[in-house]
Formats: C-alpha cells, sequence, structure tokens
C-alpha cells in the first residue's frame, strides 16, 4: 500500500512533508517521471538538461528507507497522442515509434533511470491503451518499440518486473468504434506482461456506487490472468465543477471512502501486488501556482487526498490506516 510522491504545493517543503507521510504510513511509493524526455541529450549524446538532473537528484535524495519502488515512465505527452516533448517543447522526427533513432535513445533513458532509482517495479510507459484510443496508427510501433525494450532490459536486469500501464476507465465498457477489437487486444496485451498495472479513476465513468466500482474490478478478473497492481488511483472526494467541459461531478468524502474500501477488499482477496494512492492530500496550493491554461485539467484530481487541503483527515484516512495496520503519521 503506498502513494505517488505527487506534492500538496511547489514548495521543498511540501515535497519533503510528501515524503515524510510515504515513509510513515506507506510500504510501497512511485515515482512517476513523466513530463518530459531530454530527446536531443538522449539521441546526440550530450549532457542532460540541469533541469531535469535536480529533480530527478532531488527525488532520489528522499527515497524511504525499506520501502519497495514502482517506477513509472512517461512515453507520451499528456493527451496520450504522440511522444513527449523535449525540454525544449520539440520531439524527434520518426516514421514509426519502433524507428531504431527513438528505441535506442528511450533505451539510454530507461536504463539511466534504472540505475539511479534501482526500482523493484517498473512501468515502460504509462496508460497506454488511451494512445491507441487517440492515435491508433502509432499502436504496432509502439508494440515493436517495447517488445525491443524488454528484451534488452531482461538480459540486464533479469529480476525487475516490468509492464505498462492502462486504464481500467477507458478498458471496461469502453465507447469507441471497434470497441470489442480494442478491448481484447488490451487484454491479450496486459496479458503478457509481467503484471497488469491498472490506472483508474471511477469518476472518469461517473461511478459512484459500491456495485458500480466492484462490476469494473469483477470485469478486471474475469479477464485478467497475470498479477494485478493499482499504479495508481483515487476518486473525488468533493464536487468536480469544470464549466469548461460542462463537467458537474457529485461527490463527498464518504462517496470516496466507499471505492477506497472496495479497491482494498478487492485487493486482499485478490492478493494483489501492491495499490498507489495518487496523491495522498489535496493539492489546491499547487493548484493556484497554474498557469491558466492548465489550470481546467489540473483541477480534475485536485480534491482526491486522503488528507483535504489543510491536512485534515478524510474518513478514508481512517480506513487507509485500518488496513494498513497503524496510525497515519
Amino acid at each position: 500500500m503506498g502513494f505517488s510522491t505527487w506534492a500538496y504545493d511547489a514548495t521543498n517543503n511540501a515535497r519533503n512533508d510528501t515524503y515524510a507521510f510515504i515513509a510513515a504510513n506507506a510500504d510501497i511509493y512511485s515515482e512517476q517521471v513523466d513530463d518530459k524526455i531530454p530527446w536531443q541529450a538522449l539521441i546526440n549524446n550530450t549532457d542532460f538538461p540541469q533541469e531535469f538532473l535536480d529533480d530527478m537528484n532531488f527525488r532520489i535524495s528522499k527515497k524511504p528507507a525499506g520501502h519497495q519502488l514502482l517506477l513509472g515512465i512517461g512515453l507520451f505527452n499528456t493527451k496520450r497522442t504522440n511522444l513527449a516533448e523535449d525540454y525544449d517543447g520539440s520531439i524527434p522526427s520518426y516514421t514509426s515509434l519502433n524507428d531504431k533513432k527513438i528505441v535506442d535513445a528511450y533505451l539510454k533513458y530507461v536504463t539511466w533511470l534504472i540505475e539511479k532509482y534501482n526500482p523493484n517495479y517498473l512501468l515502460l510507459a504509462m496508460e497506454s491503451n488511451e494512445m491507441w484510443i487517440n492515435n491508433q496508427a502509432l499502436w504496432t510501433g509502439y508494440t515493436q518499440m517495447m517488445q525491443s525494450i524488454r528484451t534488452s532490459l531482461k538480459q540486464t536486469y533479469p529480476q525487475l518486473l516490468i509492464s505498462e500501464s492502462m486504464t481500467l476507465h477507458n478498458l471496461y465498457q469502453p465507447t469507441i468504434a471497434n470497441a470489442a477489437t480494442y478491448q481484447q487486444t488490451m487484454i491479450n496485451y496486459l496479458n503478457q506482461l509481467d503484471f497488469a498495472a491498472i490506472s483508474f479513476y471511477p469518476f472518469f465513468k461517473a461511478f459512484s456506487t459500491k456495485a458500480q466500482f466492484q462490476e469494473a474490478f469483477d470485469f478486471l478478473h474475469q479477464n485478467i490472468t497475470k498479477p494485478i497492481a493499482f499504479a495508481e488511483t483515487n476518486h473525488l472526494a468533493e464536487d468536480l465543477i469544470v464549466t469548461s467541459t460542462n463537467t458537474n461531478l457529485k461527490s463527498n468524502e464518504c462517496e470516496q471512502n466507499d471505492y477506497l474500501e472496495v479497491l482494498l477488499a478487492n485487493a486482499q482477496t485478490k492478493s494483489y501486488t501492491f495499490v498507489i494512492w495518487w496523491a495522498y492530500r489535496d493539492y489546491d496550493q499547487l493548484w493556484a501556482t497554474f498557469p491558466d491554461n492548465i489550470k481546467d485539467i489540473g483541477k480534475i484530481w485536485r480534491d482526491t487526498g486522503l488528507l483535504d487541503e489543510s491536512g485534515n483527515a478524510r474518513t478514508s484516512a481512517n480506513t487507509w490506516k485500518t488496513v494498513f495496520g497503524h496510525t497515519l503519521q
């Protein structure tokens, strides 16, 4: 049971608080390296940007002793339509994601991160089914790229458990063209990995009851043959209103707790490898620093912490501590 290192404010104090909370209240945590990729440095064999190095060095210095680590690497941009951008906003040219230039650069990047972080679990890419939905033309090259990189990594790190995450909210009851083909392709793909890494935000489907939550879990259990791990998940503890997208979802801390109870019950009965709750605390303070053009998307997960924006424990925090086995610190 653990949390991501997403902090509630853009200060070192908030980041330090986050690592301290993880150290006291988890036995695993996740680092998501998913903002930018230093493509030019990787391809041209030049120094990494100092911004990247400073961020990595800070995170590595805060690694909690005795905790397992899930390292999630973001290959795609936020919209899951293309590669993640470099630090200058560019992306490398390619014909296929399996182009040698792209494969070699990404393998070098992943290897560097593995050597620095020494993770127990690795996500080579995050929410890869979203890329099928948003830019299906990349899928074949993507799978070839991943197969090549997995093969290389397994030779060097035979004990490292490797996967690529997928979103359950867009795998269960998909509302896209050729939904059956898409769904079976994703299920087959997950079942060839070391473990099935799941990203699940049930409010994306407007799920609000224990029965709805459980139906999604049942679908997962009926179709996945590999060990299941929740790489990132949470649920709203407050209403979500985003006027630009006509979003108006009702929720409260009791509904959030209902989801956590269902999640942890399934984790126990089905022996999930791990569960990561994304963002232990509401990040209103961080959200206030966002540029206007990303405030709407940033608001989506803002009020999903086990603690509210002031650091007060919600009902879900008590559920977490009961299952984890001691009082939240």
